[in-house]
């Protein structure tokens, strides 16, 4: 495990844990729609100011215009799409609860990855760690007990933003060799503000939101949004989708801890019994842990 893969994965593993919190604060006040329009827009305008003085105005035009689809499509499967359902989710559970349900994306990359990747094998014990994580993440969504249906059907829609996570992650896996990773980052998060716009507008807030609300926004735009589209890209490049879908053991107890902390919310058996189901599901599945193989039996003569 080099420095670069602890460096990149720490600064991602803390700053998405926190979003959860933000995002939790800020749907208090803004709707989800123009939350993740100003968030991807903002976004998307600082990116496109790195690449154009990195790589200087001509060149980065190309470089954009050149890669346009996978911008498109990572843009609707890596941000459009997820940052809606994890704000939509969070109206109705816990940030910690959104956290754990988010955990469940190494199970989709390695399912995803058997039809994607070349040379990806499900092993025995793979297998079971995919089924266990699955039954983690159905004991997450009877978690919520307050919540009711509701509950479950935020639980669901964050566990719907994993699989879309985990397709853009291997996507991007396969195209960030080919295209550079800050050009794909200021791409996709262009494009997918674009999508979010027209929905942002129709949910426009009367009035202005509080600070917390306004500050909440502006963490997730700078740190969860730029900063963690630039880190994300680079640690896809150097270390791969599997490997970097990892982070998400780190994420649930950081957004535990916060959400535990500062909003004063509920560590339930049930959430802790299903992000232990769906952890111990990833570390099999990803191939991290290995069930210890059976001894051949030996015939003595």
């Amino acid at each position: 495990m080099t420095r670069s893969y602890v460096a990149l994965i720490s600064f991602l593993a803390a700053v998405w844990g926190a979003s959860y919190l933000f995002i939790k604060v800020a749907v208090e006040e803004i709707e989800p729609a123009p939350m993740v329009a100003f968030r991807l827009l903002v976004a998307a305008a600082i990116l496109l100011a790195y690449v154009v003085v990195q790589m200087g105005r001509e060149r980065a035009v190309a470089e954009l215009r050149a890669s346009w689809r996978d911008g498109l499509f990572l843009g609707t499967l890596n941000a459009a799409i997820p940052f809606w359902l994890v704000a939509w989710g969070e109206k109705h559970i816990d940030s910690g609860i959104a956290a754990i349900a988010q955990a469940s994306v190494p199970i989709f990359v390695v399912l995803i990855g058997l039809r994607f990747l070349p040379g990806e094998r499900l092993a025995g014990g793979q297998l079971a760690g995919v089924v266990l994580g699955l039954v983690g993440v159905g004991v997450l969504a009877g978690a919520e007990p307050e919540g009711g249906w509701w509950g479950v059907a935020g639980t669901l829609a964050v566990v719907a933003s994993s699989l879309a996570y985990a397709s853009g992650s291997i996507y991007g896996q396969r195209r960030v060799s080919s295209v550079p990773g800050p050009v794909l980052a200021a791409g996709s998060m262009a494009f997918a503000g674009l999508l979010a716009l027209p929905f942002g507008l129709l949910q426009v807030p009367d009035e202005l939101p509080s600070w917390k609300a306004t500050g909440s926004v502006a963490a997730l735009t700078l740190l969860g949004t730029a900063a963690a589209q630039l880190v994300l890209f680079r640690a896809l490049r150097l270390h791969g989708s599997a490997k970097v879908s990892l982070v998400t053991y780190l994420m649930p107890p950081v957004a535990l801890f916060y959400g535990a902390l500062l909003l004063d919310e509920p560590l339930t058996a049930g959430a802790l019994g299903g992000l232990a189901l769906i952890l111990l599901g990833v570390a099999l599945g990803s191939g991290a842990v290995r069930l210890p193989r059976r001894a051949p039996v030996t015939q003595t003569p």
